[in-house]
Parts: structure tokens; C-alpha cells; sequence
């Protein structure tokens, strides 16, 4: 299982972007492996997502483990502060 962080390619919304470039560059910082879905360019894995977050209207950015649902951006945030980031990636 690997980390995953459902983002999109397309948004009008800054604030959607910029908790999407903060996610990559601390985990690119803490050379955490990851991998990234783009939801804009598939409606399969936008439904993946909300799958695994178990939430229909869910957007990103989101992480999962695999297919465990790890959190949004105001909670991997919330585990920076509190440093548990590992706990929180389900690492």
C-alpha cells in the first residue's frame, strides 16, 4: 500500500491549490513516497476518492493509505502541529 493525494489538475478556487502545494512540498521535504491522482482527469478515480473518504461531495486534496482513509488538508495540518504526522499517514 502506498500513500496516495487525490488533487486537481483544474480549479478556480486558490485555496484548493495552495493546500495542494503544501501537501507535496512537506511530504517531498520528509521524503515521504507518494503518489498523486488527478481527479480532474478521471471521473473513476474522483469516485474513488469519495469512496474512500466516505463522503459524495468530498474535494480535494485528500489522503489515503491504500484504500484507509488518512484525512483532508485542515487535518493533516491539525497532525503537522501536533506532531503525529506518521500516525496520520497510517505509516
Amino acid at each position: 500500500m502506498s500513500l496516495t493525494l487525490f488533487y486537481t489538475s483544474v480549479s478556480s478556487s486558490v485555496q484548493i491549490k495552495k493546500s495542494q502545494d503544501k501537501i507535496k512540498a512537506v511530504l517531498e521535504s520528509l521524503m515521504i513516497p507518494f503518489i498523486m491522482v488527478d481527479i480532474a482527469q478521471s471521473s473513476e478515480d474522483r469516485e474513488t476518492m469519495r469512496r474512500i473518504c466516505g463522503n459524495p461531495t468530498a474535494l480535494p486534496p485528500q489522503l489515503a493509505h491504500g484504500d484507509v482513509y488518512c484525512g483532508d488538508f485542515a487535518a493533516f495540518e491539525n497532525a503537522i502541529e501536533e506532531e503525529r504526522l506518521e500516525e496520520f499517514l497510517k505509516q
